[in-house]
């Protein structure tokens, strides 16, 4: 279970193991290995909406498994679907726009205002990014990101929640839970008539055959 320190007295987060980066502590490493020690907790902490959900930890995907997603959907989409937006600042967005789970946690809707997680993720990403030369350029596209205010910020946005319903049809069809809920989610979310079909087609999907 893991329980850092900015979410004291906060519930705590599932997750596959402790954080690595407290095996380093005391210790001279380079910048980058301490990065990397610290993107790893991205590979053990559950995406904790799932396992609300009931979905077992066994089968839960991890948030580095969902980054993996959003940024494969962004580099698959982005040319049909939104070929005026810069692709690299894309690809950038989608690889590290969940960095601030790495010392807030996967917070999910309802456990706090957004505001707060906002602060709780952006003190992450700064003790995350602050190390690394040029980590200031890793921030400002966090930053951008969150803002949702650039096209390409608005599109991942988008991406990140079509790949949370095509993670809800995965485990629907695997018969693990009713994910009706994501659905709704992502109905509500996606304006973008390319990716409005795509969920389309994923609800036809959950109906029964004929």
């Amino acid at each position: 279970m893991f329980h850092p320190p900015e979410m004291k007295g906060r519930e705590a987060m599932e997750t596959k193991r402790p954080q690595a980066i407290r095996r380093l502590e005391g210790r001279e490493v380079l910048p980058l290995i301490q990065v990397y020690f610290e993107f790893s907790h991205l590979k053990t902490l559950f995406r904790q909406g799932w396992l609300r959900a009931g979905i077992s930890k066994e089968q839960c995907e991890t948030v580095a498994e969902h980054t993996l997603g959003v940024t494969l959907l962004a580099l698959f989409l982005a040319d049909e679907c939104a070929p005026e937006l810069d692709k690299t600042k894309l690809m950038w967005m989608g690889l590290l726009h969940d960095f601030g789970e790495i010392y807030a946690g996967d917070i999910v809707p309802g456990k706090m205002s957004l505001e707060g997680k906002h602060e709780l993720e952006r003190q992450s990403v700064e003790r995350v990014f602050s190390k690394l030369r040029g980590g200031e350029k890793y921030l400002a596209i966090w930053e951008e990101f969150e803002a949702g205010q650039t096209g390409e910020a608005r599109f991942v946005k988008e991406i990140d929640r079509l790949e949370m319903g095509l993670q809800a049809s995965v485990y629907e069809h695997e018969k693990l839970a009713d994910l009706s809920v994501f659905f709704e989610s992502t109905d509500k979310a996606l304006t973008t008539p390319a990716l409005r079909e795509i969920l389309a087609a994923m609800m036809k999907l959950r109906e029964p055959r004929g």
